[in-house]
């Protein structure tokens, strides 16, 4: 594997604002949705809590149910919101970044969050304690020379643009987005040259494939979300591109990589139909600027008037991004067939289990292969470079009495999955970094736990929100160290 990868690979790590920033209440940012979002456990959905005008208190979970329409999304007594301190980036982030220059971290892939800027979405001028924070973080990223690499919006839009705006579904909020982005690139035009418009964009069209017996009505309110996020993506490219030629403009789909169960014909179309119109209907659109010939069948199937999507061909035709970044974690299987065994936890089942691959305690499997497997796939597809943004192994990590976590499982994920990388480079893939995810432990997304650790750093907090927050480097960290230093040729324990 020497000198396969480019010199100038850029190596680093990845974290989401609603995750690990922290600081909910502080510096004058507002709400978001993962605020008022209840902790959970694999088998136990998350919450999101509300209160009624007469006091009265309920909760909702988040796929699929709606809130009474009396009611506002609001803290309340007597839960754990695991995210409200994440795990303290707003007060460590020196700390954390000297960490992750000790790595030797090329880039370091973050979020801005939108309720530190605009506290409801809607105000006319931003929070300026907010742009300062961002600011100092950047600051000392440039200090151990870090790149960063922004996502601007990581599903935490500020509360108020859901609740009383009606969210995405409203394409208005495509202007508060709009107003958003130019504050952000005219504010760090000096310290960010690489950009995400959204992370996971495919994750509003989720529900259709993952949500048993899911309605009509949610789809189509998926389909419309989405779309008007695509808009948004596409007028901030072209402005980042008339404005600011510096910028690399990148688009995040999660990368739900799905192989048919059997051979039966029947599997094989029924997974490229999921593959199509999970994966590749939003990336065509981002990356060719134009929807795919398959979407129309999807509206017919849902009903969805094909006018709402072709009104706006030619803003998508002169957004196209310049880069192509993904999530890549496991592999799942499509199947016509009844009776499979199913993967994934009690939160999310991305389809059958493969009986070739081995599983974690959260039902994701590993496979190395397949990521070489998408790298091909997706590079063949639109010939622009690509970058892995998230990949990681989530799973429960022992510190002993001296501090230390022992965790050769997480470094042979990460090596098995860099040598991927690395064949992939040789096969022709234009790849041109990777960031892990979860460089440092962080709040679960999908379940809000601690216990589910993806980190090279080891922060001292459990599921109760308990602990000193002290950081402590993992056998991974010092590894990861030498694979960065040698520029992945050095893979060994």
């Amino acid at each position: 594997m020497n000198d396969v990868f480019p010199k100038d690979f850029l190596w680093g790590g990845a974290t989401a604002a609603n995750q690990y920033e922290g600081g909910w209440n502080e510096g004058g940012r507002g709400l978001a949705k993962t605020d008022v979002t209840t902790g959970a456990t694999a088998q136990t959905p998350r919450y999101i809590t509300y209160q009624m005008p007469d006091g009265t208190i309920g909760k909702i979970s988040q796929r699929g149910e709606k809130k009474p329409e009396t009611a506002k999304f609001s803290v309340v007594d007597g839960y754990y919101y695991p995210n409200h301190v994440g795990t303290d980036f707003y007060h460590r982030y020196k700390e954390d970044i000297a960490l992750f220059a000790q790595m030797g971290f090329k880039i370091f892939r973050m979020s801005i969050a939108w309720p530190r800027i605009f506290p409801k979405g809607i105000e006319s001028k931003p929070n300026q304690e907010g742009l300062d924070f961002y600011h100092k973080v950047f600051d000392e990223l440039k200090k151990y020379n870090i790149q960063p690499l922004v996502t601007i919006s990581h599903y935490d839009d500020p509360l108020y643009i859901e609740e009383e705006l009606g969210g995405w579904e409203n394409p208005e909020i495509v202007n508060l987005y709009e107003k958003l982005c130019k504050v952000l690139f005219e504010e760090y035009k000096e310290d960010v040259a690489y950009w995400l418009t959204f992370n996971e964009i495919n994750a509003a069209i989720m529900d259709r494939f993952f949500i048993k017996d899911v309605s009509d009505d949610l789809v189509k309110a998926g389909y419309i979300k989405l779309h008007n996020q695509l808009v948004a993506s596409a007028k901030v490219v072209k402005y980042a591109h008339d404005h600011y030629p510096q910028f690399k403009m990148g688009c995040m789909i999660a990368g739900l990589v799905t192989y048919p169960l059997t051979c039966d014909p029947k599997d094989i179309l029924a997974t490229q139909q999921k593959v199509q119109e999970l994966f590749y209907y939003p990336a065509d659109v981002q990356v060719r600027g134009a929807y795919p010939n398959f979407a129309k069948k999807v509206w017919e199937k849902y009903a969805i008037n094909s006018s709402l999507f072709e009104k706006d061909a030619e803003t998508l035709k002169q957004g196209k991004v310049d880069f192509f970044t993904y999530s890549y974690y496991s592999t799942s299987c499509e199947t016509t067939h009844e009776d499979v065994e199913l993967d994934g936890g009690g939160n999310l089942s991305m389809g059958a289990k493969n009986p070739y691959l081995q599983y974690t305690e959260w039902g994701w499997s590993q496979d190395p292969d397949g990521l070489r497997y998408s790298l091909n796939d997706i590079y063949d597809r639109y010939l622009i470079p690509i970058m892995i943004v998230e990949n990681g192994l989530g799973c429960i990590d022992e510190i002993d009495e001296n501090n230390v976590v022992h965790d050769t499982y997480r470094i042979e994920y990460m090596k098995c999955h860099i040598e991927s990388m690395a064949e992939a480079i040789a096969d022709g893939v234009n790849l041109i970094g990777y960031t892990p995810w979860g460089c440092i432990d962080l709040v679960s997304a999908s379940t809000g736990e601690m216990r589910k650790r993806y980190g090279m750093i080891y922060v001292d907090m459990d599921d109760d929100g308990l602990g000193s927050l002290n950081r402590y480097k993992k056998d991974s960290f010092h590894w990861y160290k030498k694979v960065i230093s040698s520029n992945g040729s050095d893979l060994s324990n």
